[in-house]
């Protein structure tokens, strides 16, 4: 069986094996979707979400300040993106791919440091670089990419790291796969 057919075999199995399982936990669904029954907030509700505000802040903004810094900022360094650079064309789309990445992994950051009191002031300031960034993706695959916008994509992410770190919510840069960088 080839390799890629038996991975997806696996995949499969996989799937239908934790949607069984989650299945058999739990509430009857049909029971509280026919009652239209609403689950009311509550004090560790709240709490949670808070919790949960951090833990996805921490983890889309160490995705954001990974892809950053691996196809982006250490190629540029690295002179990959230079015309007549080896493999630069290859280069440029990984890096356009990942500006877009990075640029949407950092405003759901913002989004998710809403939920929390004191990481939403600390993120808060950051929001007007990580607009400036909207157009950067496109930038590095048309090869327009230059110093100051790679020290402003370092300047973001610094400023994202330096702001979860204020609030209790430490980044660590987390070098995303290459499905996740092309949205797959």
């Amino acid at each position: 069986m080839p390799r890629s057919l038996s991975r997806g075999v696996a995949a499969l199995l996989m799937s239908c094996a934790l949607l069984f399982t989650t299945a058999a936990c739990g509430s009857d669904t049909t029971q509280s979707l026919s009652t239209g029954s609403v689950a009311s907030p509550s004090a560790s509700s709240t709490f949670e979400q808070q919790k949960l505000a951090k833990t996805r802040f921490v983890a889309n903004a160490g995705l954001a300040a990974g892809a950053a810094y691996q196809w982006i900022v250490k190629p540029y360094r690295a002179g990959k993106f230079k015309k007549g650079a080896d493999g630069r064309t290859f280069a440029l789309v990984k890096a356009g791919l990942a500006g877009a990445f990075t640029y949407n992994r950092l405003k759901a950051a913002v989004n998710n440091a809403k939920g929390d009191p004191l990481l939403s002031k600390a993120v808060a300031p950051l929001s007007a670089g990580i607009e400036s960034l909207k157009e950067l993706g496109t930038k590095l695959r048309k090869g327009e990419v230059d110093a100051a916008d790679v020290g402003g994509l370092e300047g973001v992410i610094n400023g994202i790291k330096d702001a979860g770190k204020s609030a209790g919510a430490e980044v660590v840069d987390k070098v995303p796969s290459a499905s996740q960088l092309s949205g797959g």
